[in-house]
């Protein structure tokens, strides 16, 4: 279905609703470098003119990937729960905005609602929004899942804690395990990106992990983010998997250019969860994602890159995860061009995924030839943190020496807490407070003195452990 409108003297034609989707969307430099953006302020706000008043219902019978082609697609419309759309089924784009920022949409309708919503809807509802919007309603979600502690809960916010290094050297992962942990991080997931995928380092990196978690009795779940491939191999070896994790986009096509499918995705969860690991829960999958990528491999079908980020979203939610994360800045300029580009869509990514029942964290990062700078980092940390986000990373300095590039610290997680009384999930708070690195009131007591807890960790990798 084509659309047209007429401002003033000028008539603005869109051939269908993937192109009024894109035109409508806020200005990113991927969406240039694909040659769909609008082409003028102008014809932005006669894009989200036109996009305002289209109803709703519109989305259940015109589709921006095929159904016949797609099989993201297919999930997305398959999984479509007509009665819990009900209630706004009636409504335009531009008065679903309205409603969400009504007091009428409280947490349990929009928990409610979730399950009726299409990612497409949610994204185009996210281009009428200013920032203070997103943030409104998004911090109106609540999102709870389980492994071994509680992530998700209204007034707490979580941490990856993320300790990288350049060879995968056991000693020195283990320096910024105890690093983050003495700075109250790694509640959400204490998660590698390893240096190698090869299967006998991803095994040697869950063993130290395992190891590390048991002895020291951490309420916390820990994940290598190696292809899940590599995952299930491990897990048929018998190797410690808590999480599952797997970059995932939003069309089938960019999907299988990383090598997976929803039947490759199906298989790994059913075998995480056979293990039985979760102590409070089993949310067993760890999923990234990322603006930018269904276009960087050459398979967005000239979506939006914000609309086919969404449609991500609605591939993550047949899983259940335990966690959501948004990278981004990390795939780079090409992208999100700078630190307001950055800041847009972190803000975008989560207020979609949370609509969409997810519990999203965001990597709030930027590699260093875009133009973004640490105020652009604090400034998306404060207002993720205030939308109500469920974890950030915790990387030692805010500087991943292995992946190179720039993220949030131990600092930057302890300063945000602090300034909005949000401690880490009660779990890991209680062991925190159990092994004097915290008091109750989200104040540290270790000073430079290293806590009793630790001090058996000063030999771990003495037996060889990782080498």
């Amino acid at each position: 279905m084509s659309f047209t409108i007429q401002l003033g003297r000028h008539s603005y034609h869109f051939a269908d609703l993937k192109t009024l989707l894109a035109k409508a969307s806020p200005a990113r430099s991927g969406d240039y470098l694909a040659g769909i953006a609008a082409a003028s302020h102008e014809e932005r706000v006669a894009a989200q003119w036109v996009l305002a008043d289209l109803p709703l219902r519109h989305f259940l019978n015109e589709l921006v990937i095929p159904y016949e082609s797609d099989e993201i697609t297919r999930l997305i419309v398959d999984g479509h729960d007509l009665a819990a759309f009900a209630p706004v089924a009636h409504l335009t784009v531009g008065g679903f905005r309205d409603w969400l920022l009504s007091d009428a949409a409280d947490t349990a309708a929009l928990t409610a609602l979730a399950p009726g919503l299409m990612p497409e809807m949610v994204a185009a509802v996210s281009k009428l929004m200013r920032v203070q919007d997103l943030i409104v309603v998004a911090k109106k979600c609540e999102v709870i899942t389980h492994f071994r502690n509680t992530i998700g809960l209204r007034g707490h916010f979580s941490t990856r804690l993320q300790p990288n290094h350049p060879s995968d050297n056991a000693a020195g992962i283990a320096a910024s395990l105890i690093d983050g942990l003495l700075y109250a991080s790694g509640d959400a997931v204490i998660g590698i990106n390893p240096a190698s995928d090869n299967t006998q380092t991803v095994g040697r990196l869950l063993g130290l992990l395992d190891e590390f978690i048991q002895r020291f009795e951490i309420p916390t779940q820990s994940c290598v983010l190696t292809h899940v491939s590599t995952t299930l191999a491990l897990i048929n070896q018998g190797a410690p998997v808590d999480l599952v994790f797997q970059s995932i986009a939003g069309s089938e096509a960019a999907n299988s250019s990383f090598g997976i499918n929803v039947a490759t995705l199906n298989e790994a969860h059913d075998a995480a969860q056979s293990l039985g690991r979760g102590t409070v829960g089993n949310n067993v999958m760890y999923f990234e994602t990322g603006q930018g990528s269904a276009l960087s491999a050459n398979a967005h079908h000239g979506v939006d890159q914000q609309t086919i980020e969404t449609r991500a979203y609605g591939l993550a939610r047949q899983f259940s995860p335990l966690l959501v994360n948004t990278v981004v800045g990390f795939i780079g300029p090409e992208y999100l061009y700078n630190g307001k580009q950055i800041i847009r869509a972190g803000l975008e990514d989560h207020f979609c995924g949370k609509l969409l029942g997810l519990p999203m964290g965001c990597d709030i990062c930027y590699t260093n030839h875009a133009e973004a700078d640490q105020d652009d980092l604090d400034t998306l940390l404060t207002q993720f943190a205030l939308a109500g986000g469920s974890f950030i990373m915790g990387v030692p300095g805010g500087d991943d020496i292995m992946l190179n590039y720039q993220s949030t610290s131990f600092h930057d997680a302890l300063a945000i807490r602090r300034l909005l009384s949000l401690p880490p999930a009660p779990e890991f708070l209680q062991w925190l407070q159990k092994t004097e690195i915290m008091d109750a009131k989200g104040n540290l007591l270790s000073g430079q003195c290293l806590p009793p807890v630790f001090a058996k960790a000063l030999n771990f990798t003495e037996a060889g452990h990782g080498q």
